[in-house]
């Protein structure tokens, strides 16, 4: 094991090593992995969010048409429009500034989430079989390389659907490597006892991605809509290559000592109580170092058995759907509808649209802080798409009151959608990817969080879809669709809430029984 550990430990970690003759600590580690997979994650979404940003320069028309403005899946004339290099210079660019453009936009948003999903499963399944530091780094370059290939477009005078088609495709086969792999990443590296706000701050990389790729994709737009394609893609590609010098991947991979160092590995390790007759002394994370060496990882269909994981996929299918709804047509909404009498500009539309991913940004901490309070993921999760259901009832019937009603709705709803979506997509995939069937096999996250959150991505290419035809007919209907669906999210995770109530009732009758000190276990154990 010595050797491999040493093998496996990115390069800046043994020159650290060196220069100081000493270990580094355990809370380092953790420091460092949380700071990289932060910034990792942040620069996929900012890489993600330059498409929507730089659509109003490739078509100009589509931000001044009405509520008749729809997706069109597939269009007909995927041609080429012109080769003059002036076709894409102050009305837009070909073949994007013609009848369809706005279809074609559309379709490279379809065909970027049905790639991006269908990878999920692959990109999991192959996460838990290579190193994730070099699958990580493989990931983010080939992403920031088709990213800005979509960008030299411009520079190249391309005129082709397709040229930007097939980039947009690699690009989100590309991206399908990064969600796994960090959650992977972090799950190694965290105890479940503190997992869910743990997960739920660092969740914030959603946003600060999305903000971040919103104001530099938007500030280069004036020297060239290419250069909001290069520059993300320039970032990410970098962080790319400072995850392959620094990443550690898990404790075994840089020898480090989980008993010197914290609480939560402390946590993991065993606990001392009894439960009746026996001893409950079963490790949540894994086991030895030694043994995961030997493990295979878990099949894809072996995961999907895993208790949980199926009522969890099914229902983040509906909660994203209801996320990137908003992420893509929020902006469209806010500027198409008067707001105490007045139509706000599509600057001003998009700048008041962050609000919905601020709130989004608290929902995930108090998810993930409230699910570890009550050591209850499902009931938590149900609990918040039920609560979304009201929100968005709200928003839709009285935020064209006024600025500030719509503002506080826009945060309020952000933070019942967005929560549940974070921690299904963080604590709850690291829980199940480590879940006691396994035995142990801690070779499970990636597979399963990309089960989790592939089947989620389908759900959010169909949600901007449905949306771009219902909204045509009468934006009631999204938002009818939108409360259907956080409804059915939280009715799929009720056999798991009926058994975190069961096993809280078997706690609380249990509990008189055990000394004070163990009463947090026993929870635990449940």
């Amino acid at each position: 094991m010595g050797s491999e550990s040493s093998l496996s430990k990115p390069p800046l970690i043994k020159l650290l090593q060196y220069k100081r003759n000493s270990s580094i600590s355990f809370r380092t580690y953790q420091a460092i992995v949380l700071i990289l997979t932060f910034f990792a994650y942040a620069s996929y979404h900012a890489a993600r969010k330059t498409t929507s940003v730089v659509k109003s320069a490739l078509d100009p028309e589509s931000s001044k048409l009405g509520s008749n403005w729809h997706y069109s899946p597939w269009s007909r004339k995927h041609v080429l429009r012109s080769n003059d290099a002036s076709a894409g210079l102050g009305n837009g660019w070909a073949p994007f500034n013609g009848a369809d453009g706005s279809a074609m936009l559309g379709d490279l948003d379809v065909a970027f989430l049905s790639v991006y999903s269908i990878g999920m499963y692959f990109a999991g399944h192959l996460g838990d079989r290579t190193d994730l530091r070099i699958f990580l780094t493989l990931g983010m370059v080939g992403t920031g390389l088709f990213t800005s290939l979509f960008g030299v477009g411009y520079w190249l005078n391309i005129h082709i659907f397709y040229y930007f088609l097939v980039a947009q495709m690699f690009a989100g086969l590309f991206q399908s490597t990064g969600w796994p792999s960090v959650v992977a990443v972090v799950g190694n590296w965290f105890g479940k006892s503190k997992r869910g706000l743990i997960m739920g701050i660092w969740n914030a990389h959603t946003s600060v991605g999305n903000i971040a790729g919103s104001l530099i994709a938007s500030s280069l737009l004036r020297y060239g809509w290419g250069w909001s394609f290069v520059v993300p893609g320039l970032l990410i590609a970098f962080f790319g290559l400072v995850l392959f010098l620094l990443l550690p991947v898990s404790p075994e991979s840089v020898e480090a000592d989980e008993s010197a160092g914290v609480d939560d590995a402390e946590d993991e390790v065993k606990s001392p109580c009894k439960d009746g007759e026996g001893m409950i002394d079963q490790p949540l994370l894994g086991s030895s170092s030694s043994e995961i060496v030997k493990e295979k990882a878990v099949g894809f269909m072996e995961a999907w058995r895993i208790p949980g994981v199926a009522p969890f996929s099914l229902c983040l299918f509906f909660a994203k759907l209801v996320a990137y709804t908003f992420l893509y047509w929020l902006p469209f909404y806010i500027s198409h509808t008067a707001i105490d009498g007045k139509y706000l500009s599509s600057e001003t539309a998009g700048n008041l649209s962050t609000m919905f991913d601020i709130g989004g940004v608290l929902g995930g901490i108090l998810a993930g802080h409230i699910s570890d309070r009550l050591n209850a993921r499902a009931i938590t999760a149900a609990s918040f798409m039920y609560c979304a259901i009201p929100a968005l009832f709200l928003y839709r019937s009285y935020g064209h009151i006024s600025l500030y009603l719509n503002i506080a709705l826009m945060f309020i709803t952000g933070m019942f959608v967005n929560g549940p979506y974070a921690l299904i997509t963080t604590a709850v995939s690291a829980d199940l990817g480590t879940h006691s069937s396994l035995k142990g096999n801690s070779r499970a996250l990636a597979t399963v969080t990309a089960i989790i959150d592939g089947t989620g991505s389908v759900g959010a290419a169909f949600g901007p879809l449905l949306t771009g035809y219902i909204s045509s007919r009468s934006w009631n209907g999204v938002f009818i669709m939108l409360m259907v669906a956080a409804l059915i999210a939280g009715l799929l995770l009720t056999r798991l809430v009926m058994q975190e109530v069961a096993a809280k009732v078997e706690v609380f009758r249990q509990r008189g029984n055990l000394p004070l000190s163990c009463e947090p276990e026993l929870e635990s154990q449940v």
